[in-house]
């Protein structure tokens, strides 16, 4: 009978790698040396979240500044929502492709850098480093986008924000690490019984001579 093996410790959770697996998708797992799996999930939610963007003619990720605008009151147990929390509420697809890291990161600086034009519908003043990239749209260039153009606008952001929702996964896979555990030995197999002996050969009758029976 062989004792059981004693449990394993529980593997201390890697913040560190969730981290970085937010900021870059993979990221978290090559540092883990599962470099397969990081390179997998890098091309895969990053070609994902990047074709979204194409499908929009990459007008589909951004963050807008309704702080300011008097009929966009979005009343919440009697208080009015103001900030960031009221332009998530204008723009809730940002809650899904925040998720996604460094690439939504652009549509932050813009949110917090860009001034609003002085009349509404007009476009604001690009970025000095990031231009119109990932900006607020117009109302009326949003409008155009929603009307003239065909569904692959509307699809492209839910690609975007389904890749950012993966990457989720991907953030609690480099959290927790492995399923299997790379310490825990593997399982011995179980003994085999010892095979029983043979039972002893007869004994051999001793032959009887002529002078012993005389």
């Amino acid at each position: 009978m062989t004792s059981p093996a004693p449990p394993s410790q529980p593997r201390p959770l890697d913040f560190l790698a969730a981290t970085l697996s937010y900021l870059l998708p993979g990221l978290g797992q090559v540092l883990q040396g599962r470099i397969g799996k990081g390179v997998l999930f890098f091309v895969c939610l990053y070609g994902l979240f990047f074709y979204g963007m194409a499908m929009g003619q990459m007008k589909n990720v951004w963050l807008p500044d309704v702080s300011k605008e008097a009929d966009a009151d979005v009343p919440v147990v009697g208080k009015q929502l103001n900030g960031v929390p009221k332009a998530l509420y204008y723009r809730p697809q940002f809650v899904g492709q925040f998720w996604i890291g460094i690439a939504a990161w652009p549509a932050i600086v813009q949110y917090a850098t860009t001034e609003p034009p002085a009349e509404r519908g007009d476009p604001p003043k690009p970025n000095g480093m990031l231009g119109h990239y990932m900006q607020a749209l117009p109302e009326g260039d949003l409008n155009n986008l929603q009307r003239s153009e065909d569904k692959r606008w509307d699809l492209g952001w839910v690609y975007t924000v389904i890749a950012g929702v993966l990457n989720v996964l991907v953030i609690y896979d480099a959290l927790a690490g492995p399923v299997i555990r790379d310490d825990q030995p593997a399982e011995a197999p179980p003994a085999k019984p010892a095979a029983a002996s043979p039972p002893p050969p007869p004994p051999v009758p001793t032959p009887v001579t002529a002078e012993a029976r005389s």
